[in-house]
């Protein structure tokens, strides 16, 4: 069984006086197994950041259903939904989400407090973690003391303490310069082959191209998706670069044809990667 199961997701927005809908998602399948790396690409206004809310339980879609673990989130009491993202996913954001009036420390432990967990518990998790991530010596610092690739992997410390069966990352990269980003993203690699799920929302293909599949949102669907196989990083790029080149080509034809954009549907040799 898939740790994480999408299927026929559709999320339709009311206006507040109900003149007028907006679907924001269409139809969504797909399934995330133990230990996968699947980022999620599309551009801007797509559907990507509303599937990642309803896989986050933070919203509820119209119809469909996620699954996780074979638990349906729709069943989940919603004086339950907090415990259970705390117990089940860790969060990476874009702004990183850290107090500045909490050490990088406390920031780290905040999740495993609200839980009820021991001060003993929550030191011997939090070492090994911290020198995974490089933070050991900055630990007693506070968020406006350190720089932006500092503060995410702060982030990333907070998101794996929980042992979390999947991490949803949303633009991790986003706010963080190359090296910083690179640096994140060896981190990501690292811990994903050490068996976490990590399932990533992002416009950067470099991120991307790190990534065991990609899957592509085009107005609300899934449109196309790439898998690794025995790519390089390099090889990858080449094939996200290649599958958004033709997205977008796609999009300028049909609007200097006066066109909506649609789903486009691409050549069956540029479905996966061999």
């Amino acid at each position: 069984m898939s740790l994480l199961e999408v299927k026929n997701l559709k999320k339709v927005y009311t206006t507040r006086l109900g003149g007028n809908k907006v679907q924001a998602l269409d139809d969504v399948t797909f399934t995330v197994e133990q230990g996968e790396y699947v980022a999620i690409m599309g551009e801007s206004g797509s559907g990507k950041t509303t599937l990642l809310n309803i896989m986050a339980s933070l919203d509820k879609p119209t119809s469909g259903q996620v699954i996780l673990s074979g638990k349906n989130l729709a069943d989940i009491r919603q004086k339950e939904l907090c415990a259970f993202r705390r117990d089940n996913l860790g969060f990476v954001f874009q702004d990183f989400n850290l107090l500045d009036t909490l050490s990088l420390k406390d920031n780290i432990f905040l999740p495993l407090v609200l839980a009820g967990c021991g001060y003993d518990t929550m030191e011997s998790r939090l070492a090994p973690l911290a020198r995974k991530l490089g933070i050991e010596e900055l630990l007693e610092k506070y968020p406006y003391e350190v720089s932006g690739g500092q503060k995410q992997r702060t982030a990333v410390a907070r998101a794996l303490i929980t042992s979390p069966q999947i991490v949803l990352a949303d633009e991790p990269t986003g706010a963080l310069d190359s090296k910083a980003s690179d640096r994140l993203l060896g981190i990501f690699a690292q811990v994903n082959a050490d068996g976490q799920t990590i399932l990533m929302v992002t416009h950067s293909i470099q991120a991307a191209s790190r990534a065991g599949r990609v899957l592509f949102i085009k107005d609300g669907c899934v449109f196309n998706q790439i898998y690794r196989g025995r790519l390089s990083d390099e090889e990858m790029y080449r094939k996200i670069s290649d599958t958004l080149t033709v997205l977008q080509t796609e999009n300028a034809r049909r609007r200097d044809n006066g066109q909506k954009d649609s789903p486009v549907h691409m050549p069956a040799d540029r479905k996966e990667a061999i």
